[in-house]
């Protein structure tokens, strides 16, 4: 059996065509299948930051805010990600962390929603940080939160409903929430939809503009690779720009930000959802990284993310022992993101000794183990590999 999944892969493999990526990206001879945490460093980008450190930060110094563009970075960088998520130039500004755009994002859209309506529904299976910022920003709005699951959202969503956040792939199962239905449901029963993208940002198709989504908020240090801590992303639709009140009206978002005036002005566009002083080292380290999207296409990265996570669902089948795994992940291609969840009674144990071996995924305690595909630079014969490994740690 072993030899004939071998082979399955090998001949995947070959007729992979985002299979030349893969060197563009820093890799051992292990397997890497947690780039659903934490994307792998391309290559290319040790030498970009060595410049900038050195030339734009050591030689320009202050000059760099106009010679290098730093000023301009958040919304250049975002709209460098905007193609990848489906939406306009002008739509998406980088800055922040995704638990902060979180909370501009949740207090906007109970702005936007008006008088009379006083409910936040949140995704139930939410990651904690999105029910935490959610319940603050209630507290602070006046409003109710209201959790539930996200296949309810669509019956639950009524005429006291502001907005609903929900995440577009859940982390621990993998499932991918129906983005365009429950929009659109939301949208019937006069509501807003905020969507995080943590894990789905650059692993499959999103189509924010297209679905009509209000507000975005995403990561872009897992499947985007920006790096450890790279900042987060804000994506306000064009019709709510004008509108757009963030709680957090810092003076990078003032339409006057050197005027120094004592009284706030928004800007106009994307840029109100700047707040103050960009993190200029990890928001370059994030524009480069970026490079190695040049001339992909996201249709073909969730086919190969799709064909990867079938094969690897085939082969633990194929080496697991019976009854020890159980697979979380839907088999349904239209409700499945681009990890695996496993349950495993022994989960910890179980990574621990993967990543030992070397293979390299997480758990989410107390009993699941996740392999996330990134489809840039995983192979088949990474995916063969994790399952044979995962097979012979559970027969052991």
């Amino acid at each position: 059996m072993s030899e004939h999944l071998a082979a399955r892969a090998a001949e995947l493999d070959a007729g992979d065509g985002l299979a030349a990526h893969r060197k563009k990206f820093v890799l051992d001879s292990g397997v890497y299948l947690d780039g659903n945490s934490l994307g792998a460093l391309p290559a290319h980008v040790p030498a970009r930051m060595a410049e900038v450190v050195a030339r734009e930060w050591g030689e320009l110094r202050i000059r760099s805010w106009d010679e290098s563009g730093w000023w301009t970075a958040p919304e250049r960088v975002g709209d460098r990600i905007a193609p990848l998520v489906g939406a306009a130039p002008g739509r998406i500004v980088v800055g922040d962390s995704t638990s902060v755009n979180v909370f501009k994002a949740v207090v906007a859209a109970a702005r936007l929603a008006g008088e009379g309506r006083d409910e936040i529904l949140v995704d139930a299976t939410t990651f904690p940080t999105d029910g935490y910022i959610a319940a603050s920003a209630a507290r602070m709005t006046g409003h109710r939160v209201v959790p539930c699951a996200p296949g309810e959202l669509a019956d639950a969503a009524g005429e006291r409903t502001a907005l609903a956040l929900v995440n577009h792939v859940d982390y621990r199962s993998g499932r991918l929430q129906d983005l365009p239905g429950i929009t659109a449901a939301l949208h019937a029963a006069g509501a807003l939809a905020v969507w995080d993208l943590c894990h789905s940002a650059g692993a499959l198709p999103v189509g924010l503009d297209a679905h009509g989504v209000d507000l975005a908020v995403g990561c872009t240090y897992k499947y985007l690779n920006g790096g450890p801590g790279s900042p987060a992303f804000l994506y306000v639709a064009e019709r709510h720009q004008a509108a757009f009140d963030s709680p957090l009206p810092g003076w990078n978002s003032h339409a006057d930000p050197f005027g120094m005036t004592p009284g706030y002005e928004a800007a106009d566009g994307a840029v109100r959802g700047r707040v103050g002083t960009p993190d200029i080292l990890s928001t370059l380290a994030l524009e480069s990284a970026l490079d190695v999207w040049d001339g992909v296409r996201i249709e073909d990265v969730r086919a190969k993310s799709l064909a990867l996570t079938d094969f690897f669902l085939e082969c633990v089948r194929a080496y697991a022992p019976a009854g020890r795994v159980e697979p979380l992940t839907p088999e349904a291609h239209a409700e499945r993101g681009s990890q695996v969840a496993l349950r495993c009674a022994e989960a910890p144990e179980v990574m621990a000794e993967l990543i030992r071996r070397g293979v390299v995924g997480d758990l989410r305690r107390p009993d699941i183990l996740r392999f996330g595909f990134t489809p840039l630079y995983v192979s088949f014969a990474d995916a063969e590999r994790a399952a044979r490994v995962l097979g012979d740690v559970l027969a052991g």
